[in-house]
């Protein structure tokens, strides 16, 4: 195995053996698909633009073997694994940075609209400890929980320069699509109402193992104040984006009619839309994200 100072070059082969001398299995379950493409994890912390002022977080650490990678770079990195075991296997890998790490062995998520408290703390923690003045997230997103991670660090008072993340390829569509475009939705008008969205690197399945079923795209968001100050009460557009897409087939019409937490007649609806020069009979999915932002400021 690798000395703890240095990246493991997390190969096939690499991985088989640990596996075995261990006696693990990769957990379908807990998306547990590691990067093995050394060219690719290279771009992933080039792409984050380390430097020793940047506290990284990293979700799903698993062999440790990015970690160790982004400690090489970053000032400090607060590392979170659900699995006690491959925990154990980031402690190890890490063991020489102590003074720079935060290993949490924990689920980063609270529930799906809330992350982990006890991570949060941990985290602060860190920062206090190694006063690194910028934060970034790069992370191999376990593909279960890419998109609660992404929408909640976003939403989050972290302020994170940027996201550099796996996801798989279903949720880089939904993230940078266009409008009326099938994947445009509820994630791609709140993402890109306060951040800016780009994809980095398509990524085939054979470029992880085990092999996934689906293609992967390494994803760049970075947050934009002059966005985020444009949407100003980012929990409550959240929560009207959520409950106006609950009723994606229904026009627009019907879908503000239908808000759990509005009383509002069809009349009523008719005469606000007619106000805001937007026709009652489209779709959500239609409108742009400006577009949005006014309907949310009348019917949030």
């Amino acid at each position: 195995m690798p000395s703890s100072d240095q990246s493991p070059r997390q190969t096939v082969s690499y991985l088989r053996t640990l596996f075995e001398e261990r006696g693990l299995h990769p957990k379908n379950k807990l998306g547990q698909n590691f990067l093995i493409d050394l060219n690719l994890i290279d771009l992933l912390v080039r792409s984050a633009e380390l430097t020793r002022d940047d506290l990284v977080l990293e979700v799903g650490s698993g062999t440790g073997s990015l970690t160790v990678r982004l400690l090489e770079k970053a000032g400090a990195v607060a590392s979170v694994e659900v699995d006690p075991a491959f925990a154990i296997m980031t402690d190890e890998a890490v063991h020489k940075h102590r003074d720079r790490v935060a290993l949490i062995q924990a689920d980063a998520l609270k529930s799906k609209n809330e992350l982990n408290p006890d991570v949060l703390r941990d985290l602060a923690d860190l920062k206090r400890r190694t006063r690194c003045p910028r934060f970034k997230v790069v992370a191999n997103l376990p593909y279960a929980i890419a998109v609660p991670i992404i929408s909640n660090v976003l939403l989050s008072d972290l302020n994170p320069e940027r996201l550099v993340v796996t996801v798989q390829w279903e949720i880089a569509e939904r993230l940078t699509a266009t409008v009326s475009t099938k994947p445009y939705g509820a994630l791609a008008v709140m993402t890109q109402s306060i951040a800016d969205v780009t994809i980095v690197r398509r990524l085939p399945p054979t470029v992880f193992w085990p092999r996934p079923q689906v293609e992967s795209a390494i994803m760049l968001i970075r947050p934009n104040a002059a966005k985020r100050e444009r949407v100003g009460d980012v929990v409550r557009f959240r929560h009207f984006l959520r409950d106006l897409y609950v009723h994606r087939r229904k026009n627009l019409r019907g879908a503000l009619v239908s808000l759990p937490h509005g009383n509002f007649g069809k009349e009523e609806v008719d005469a606000k839309l007619a106000e805001l020069g937007i026709e009652g009979t489209i779709r959500a999915e239609a409108l742009d994200p400006e577009q949005h932002l006014r309907l949310c400021a009348v019917f949030g």
